[in-house]
């Protein structure tokens, strides 16, 4: 069983980049146990789309999880360049990150229009779960999300 995630970034989640914001702590609390009850139920590969805010949540829990549980981290990365102009933070963030995964999709090798939709598409083409941190808002999760449901992927909201 796999489970895909997609989520907001920092720019949509109310307290932006404040990781120790209550809400955000609060976040990460159902976060994590939402994904202790996926490895108890036998999901044993996950897929993280790596982009900055939720994404890189998800990844660190399951870093955390590693140590329990028997499972495997993809990458799915849109192209090489997906964090070249990110904050210097969440560049090292993001390669820190990159070395707990044991797999890495790399959906085209240059960036162009559209790379970010396919690496999406190519997540929930490969999971039989999308847990999700989807406030309803337009953009590239409300497109996975749509998609997901539209090929019969369970979709499991964390907060709306």
């Amino acid at each position: 069983m796999t489970c895909a995630f997609s989520g907001h970034r920092p720019e949509k989640l109310p307290w932006g980049t404040d990781e120790s914001d209550p809400h955000c702590v609060a976040l990460k609390i159902i976060m994590e146990r939402q994904l202790r009850k996926l490895c108890e139920s036998g999901v044993d590969h996950f897929i993280c789309g790596m982009a900055r805010g939720t994404d890189q949540y998800f990844l660190e829990l399951l870093v955390k999880l590693k140590e329990e549980f028997c499972f495997t981290i993809e990458a799915a990365i849109p192209c090489p360049s997906q964090p070249d102009c990110w904050p210097r933070k969440d560049r090292e963030r993001f390669y820190r990150n990159l070395r707990h995964c044991d797999a890495i999709y790399m959906a085209q090798e240059v960036y162009s229009e559209g790379c970010m939709g396919r690496r999406n598409r190519y997540m929930v083409e490969h999971a039989d779960i999308l847990m999700t941190v989807f406030d309803g808002s337009p953009g590239g999760t409300a497109s996975t999300v749509a998609y997901a449901r539209a090929r019969g992927v369970k979709v499991v909201p964390i907060w709306r």
